[in-house]
C-alpha cells in the first residue's frame, strides 16, 4: 500500500467503505472524538486533530490490509476475519456491538432438507466458499478439499436467489432479520457462524501507543452505550442493601449529605452505573427498600 510511504506519520485505519457496516463505523468515529471529513471521490480523509488517516475499503479487505501490516487499525466484521483465515494475523480487540447477523445454512422452506446432512453431495452457493467449505469438510470427516463430496460455488451477490433460479440446491449466506431469507422461500437449517463488527489490530503496529488510546475510546463509548449513572439518597442505616442493588462498574461512590439537627438519622447519597438494560427494576428496588431522590442520568462517553 503507497499509503504507508507516502502518510509515515500517521496511523492507518481501514473501515469500511460502504455497506451495512459503513454507517454504524462513521458515527463510531465521530463518538470517539475522530474528527474527519470526507470527500464523495476519495477513499482516504485525513484526520484533523489526530496523526490518523482513514482508508475506507471493502470489508473483505480489511482483514489482509490490517493482518500484512499495511494498517495498524481496522474495523469489519468477525465473519470476514474467519473467511480469510487472519485469525493469526491480527489481534482482536474488541467485539463493537453491531452488525451482528449469523451465517447460516438456508434451504427451499417447501423442500426436502431439513438437516444439513441432506445436503452432502449436492451445491451450495456462498460468498463464503472458505467457511462453508470447513463447514461441510467437519460434516463429511474428510480432511483435504479433493475428498469433499458436497459441491460449494461462489457467488458475491443476490446469493439468496440460487436455490430459485436452479443454480443450487442450499446457500450459505448472512443473515440479520431473516426477512430477505423469506421472501426468497427459504430456511435456515443451520447456523455456521455468528458475527458482528469488530476492532482489530496488526500484531506489529507501527504506532502502539495511538492504537491503545483510540481502543480505550472505543471501549468508552460502548460502555456509556451500555450504562446509566444512577444518584439518589437513602440513610446509612440501609447502605448495605443499597449497594447490594447498584454496586456500580467496580465500586458505588458513596458521600455524607448535610442533614439539619431535626434529623435523627445521618443520610448518604450514592452514585453507582447501572445497566440500562435493568435500570427499571433497580429503581423499583432502591424505592422498596427506601432509597429517595432517584435520578437516572445518560452517560455520553466514559473510561472505565
Amino acid at each position: 500500500m503507497d499509503l504507508v510511504n507516502h502518510l509515515p506519520d500517521r496511523l492507518l485505519f481501514a473501515v469500511p467503505k460502504k455497506g451495512r457496516l459503513y454507517e454504524k463505523c462513521v458515527t463510531l468515529l465521530k463518538g470517539t472524538d475522530i474528527k474527519f471529513r470526507r470527500s464523495n471521490r476519495l477513499d482516504i480523509a485525513l484526520c484533523t486533530n489526530l496523526p490518523i488517516a482513514l482508508v475506507f475499503l471493502p470489508a473483505a479487505d480489511i482483514p489482509t490490509f490490517v493482518g500484512e501490516g499495511n494498517c495498524d487499525l481496522g474495523i469489519t466484521g468477525h465473519d470476514q476475519v474467519r473467511e480469510l483465515h487472519m485469525e493469526e494475523d491480527v489481534e482482536d480487540l474488541l467485539d463493537l456491538e453491531f452488525g451482528n447477523c449469523k451465517l447460516q445454512i438456508q434451504v427451499p422452506a417447501d423442500g426436502q432438507y431439513s438437516k444439513p446432512e441432506d445436503l452432502i453431495g449436492k451445491k451450495i452457493v456462498s460468498s463464503f466458499t472458505s467457511l462453508t467449505t470447513e463447514y461441510f469438510k467437519k460434516l463429511e470427516g474428510v480432511e483435504d478439499d479433493s475428498q469433499l463430496k458436497t459441491k460449494i460455488k461462489y457467488v458475491g451477490g443476490s446469493v439468496e436467489a440460487s436455490c430459485a433460479l436452479g443454480v443450487a440446491d442450499a446457500i450459505v449466506d448472512l443473515v440479520e432479520s431473516g426477512e430477505t431469507m423469506k421472501a426468497a422461500g427459504l430456511k435456515a437449517i443451520e447456523t455456521v457462524l455468528s458475527t458482528s463488527a469488530r476492532l482489530i489490530r496488526s500484531k506489529n503496529p507501527k504506532f502502539p501507543d495511538l492504537v491503545d488510546k483510540i481502543h480505550q475510546r472505543f471501549v468508552g463509548i460502548l460502555t456509556a452505550q451500555s450504562y446509566v449513572l444512577c444518584n439518589y439518597n437513602a440513610p446509612r442505616s440501609i447502605l448495605k442493601q443499597c449497594l447490594a442493588i447498584t454496586p456500580g462498574k467496580r465500586a458505588a461512590t458513596v458521600s455524607a449529605l448535610e442533614t439539619s439537627a431535626q434529623d435523627e438519622e445521618e443520610w448518604v447519597a450514592i452514585s453507582s452505573m447501572v445497566g440500562m438494560k435493568k435500570i427499571g427494576d433497580v429503581m423499583d428496588e432502591l424505592k422498596k427498600v427506601g432509597a429517595t431522590d432517584i435520578l437516572v442520568l445518560e452517560i455520553n462517553n466514559c473510561r472505565a
